[in-house]
């Protein structure tokens, strides 16, 4: 009979031989990122949370920037197929455009993560923040600054469904006061590419239309909020027209500091981002989409496909909480301050 001694050692090279089998398979795993339009700030932070969610097991990162172009984009999913990617977390610059894409990586075996933006594939699992949830904080935090008046919506770009998403759930907030004529609706439109130059010539043409008479501004990402405040500044009247966004973007928080911006939903991407990198292994490793952590069924886009989905929970950032953002290492409190007179904002001093 063996001794307990000699069994335990075996144990123990068991057990070591299991964590290298591990490690080895992990090194093994190349994970192909796709982003749609990289020269968004947000994403360069996404990024360095996945490769840091990736490094513990040695699992290879590779990336492609479609530069707001889904034909791009297509290439670059089959370029990062070519080069070895097994698993693949896409940006995708339009969910319809994209398909093709995912139905090669899927035909060949590659999991697909959809990261931020919903990928009607019931084979892609779709990472992101609640989206509708983000549009209803928006609303709620500028329905309760202008309860009544002219409200402009710049929305996302038309291919994203985010941008759908947001509005519907901005419109949940604000209908009972728009159906009371409390609010009315002078101006919505989309912004290609989600590029704030874009929304600034938006928000321009619907100021030049109401002749500057804009209460209020429900604009969907903090890149597009920058566009609009240049619009507003450019008339006189930054400051006094309430403008929101998403995205916790450094330079929006300083306009919440400095009053020409009234908040940013924070999404902390480093969250998102973790995320994705660990479900990108834990799917290169054979492990079912539906098995992951806190995985549920979401339907809620354009075709109403059902998706394996994990929403994240995001937080309103208002002149009132920013000790909360740079409490959490997100910005640091000279960038929030910059430019603010003394004794006008609370947390500036």
């Amino acid at each position: 009979m063996k001794s307990v001694k000699t069994l335990m050692i075996g144990a123990a090279l068991l057990a070591s031989a299991s964590v290298t089998s591990i490690q080895a398979m992990a090194k093994d795993i190349v994970v192909g990122v796709s982003w749609s339009n990289f020269q968004e700030e947000r994403w360069k932070t996404d990024e360095a949370a996945i490769k840091a969610a990736l490094a513990p097991s040695g699992a290879k990162y590779i990336s492609a920037d479609a530069q707001a172009s889904p034909t791009k984009q297509l290439a670059d999913v089959e370029s990062l197929i070519s080069k070895g990617a097994n698993v693949l977390i896409i940006l995708a610059m339009d969910a319809d455009a994209i398909l093709p894409a995912v139905k090669k990586a899927n035909d060949e075996g590659i999991p697909v993560i959809a990261y931020d933006r919903e990928i009607e594939s019931p084979n892609a699992l779709y990472l992101t923040f609640d989206n509708i949830g983000v549009g209803r904080l928006m609303a709620k935090v500028i329905l309760a600054a202008k309860p009544a008046g002219n409200y402009a919506f710049i929305k996302g770009d038309k291919g994203d469904p985010n941008a759908n998403f947001l509005f519907s759930g901005i419109t949940e907030v604000l209908k009972s006061a728009m159906d009371a004529g409390k609010i009315k609706n002078v101006g919505e439109s989309y912004s290609d590419g989600w590029k704030p130059d874009n929304a600034q010539k938006n928000m321009e043409q619907i100021l030049t239309k109401n002749n500057n008479k804009v209460d209020a501004v429900v604009a969907e990402n903090d890149g597009m909020a920058g566009g609009v405040v240049a619009a507003l500044t450019a008339q006189g009247l930054a400051g006094s027209v309430p403008v929101s966004g998403q995205d916790g973007d450094h330079a929006a928080i300083n306009r919440i500091a400095l009053g020409t911006q009234t908040v940013s939903i924070w999404k902390d991407s480093r969250d998102l981002g973790t995320l994705a990198g660990e479900s990108a292994v834990a799917l290169a490793q054979g492990k079912k989409a539906a098995d992951l952590p806190n995985v549920k069924p979401f339907s809620g886009g354009a075709k109403h496909v059902t998706v394996n989905s994990v929403l994240l929970t995001p937080l309103p950032i208002t002149r009132d909480n920013l000790d909360v953002i740079v409490a959490k290492g997100w910005i640091k409190k000279d960038e929030v301050c910059a430019g603010v007179k003394p004794g006008t904002v609370k947390f500036c001093g």
